[in-house]
């Protein structure tokens, strides 16, 4: 399919105010939805981790305890990378206090002096449910890793993640509680546990695509449109990748992609070819956040090598454009 330089730029475009607007409202309210289990922000308003993305966060405290919370957005919405204005907004609520440790053969948490948490009548997914339900009534629905908010006019569809706190220490060999690689850990309700490092992904997102000057976000947002594009059109590997496996995909490519050409059509057409002659890598590529790998199994590299098969000869841009 051939595509013209202004397809290539509507695709490319960023979220519009009003969507940006609804993200942070969607933050705000979930938010006041948590005052009634005692935490406050102090006033403080709801802030950005880094200038440049749609990251909004805020931090509570308890005013009657140790707790701590921290809510912020994650995922495409917070990387600015979306291309579905009509797809949820993510926002993550971590227990700050509270956390799980992973640590080398032969150490353990007394070597830091960590104690068990007190086990709790409730579950913090089940508070954060309950406090949801009360403020939003029918619009929310628990789900297996979220807590799903129903969207109006005013705020964004959000899936609302309770989750706390992750610590690696097993490169530590100093027994200092500060020297760990930090993440969130969801325990899901079939009693799965998922470790992801979302603000290292939107920390790394952020300095490649000022290394490429801004190309690299331009180009993720094209490249979900075209996974997008190829399942409208029946293209069956389109289905077996994910919009977050194609933004890290691109993230492990040299940065000069991104620069030899100055037209969107051109850019993205090395880049398919980039992609498609360097299948061997595969297996060596990090997930966006730098830490876990992109294709962990065999049958991963066989899903994205498919899909970028399929791109190879599913895109062409238009000659006759100047």
């Amino acid at each position: 399919m051939k595509f013209t330089e202004s397809q290539l730029k509507l695709y490319a475009a960023p979220l519009s105010e009003s969507e940006n607007q609804k993200c942070k409202n969607a933050i705000g309210m979930v938010r006041d939805a948590l005052k009634p289990l005692g935490f406050t922000d102090y006033g403080h308003p709801i802030s950005l981790l880094y200038e440049d993305t749609l990251a909004y966060a805020i931090e509570m405290r308890s005013m009657y305890d140790s707790r701590k919370i921290k809510i912020f957005i994650q995922g495409s919405y917070a990387n600015n990378t979306n291309v579905r204005t009509q797809s949820d907004v993510d926002i993550a609520v971590v227990q700050e206090e509270i956390f799980q440790t992973v640590y080398r053969k032969g150490v353990s948490d007394n070597n830091y002096n960590f104690s068990t948490a007190k086990p709790t009548e409730k579950s913090f997914k089940d508070e954060v449910e309950e406090c949801l339900k009360s403020k939003f009534g029918r619009d929310v629905e628990r789900k297996n890793k979220s807590i799903k908010i129903h969207g109006n006019t005013y705020r964004k569809d959000a899936d609302t993640v309770p989750c706390r706190r992750y610590r690696d220490y097993r490169q530590d060999y100093y027994y200092d509680e500060n020297n760990y690689i930090g993440g969130i850990v969801i325990i899901a309700d079939n009693g799965e546990r998922i470790i992801n490092y979302p603000e290292q992904h939107i920390a790394n997102g952020r300095t490649k695509n000022a290394e490429t000057n801004h190309y690299y976000k331009i180009m993720v947002r094209i490249i979900k449109k075209m996974r997008y594009i190829m399942d409208d059109n029946s293209y069956s590997s389109a289905k077996e990748v994910s919009s977050f496996g194609l933004e890290s995909l691109l993230w492990n490519l040299p940065n000069k992609i991104f620069t030899e050409n100055f037209t969107y059509r051109h850019i993205f057409y090395d880049i398919v070819n980039y992609i498609y002659n360097n299948q061997s890598l595969l297996s060596t590529y990090k997930e966006a956040n730098g830490i876990k790998p992109l294709c962990p199994y065999p049958g991963d590299i066989t899903k994205m090598s498919n899909f970028i098969d399929e791109l190879k000869g599913f895109y062409e841009y238009d000659i006759t454009e100047e």
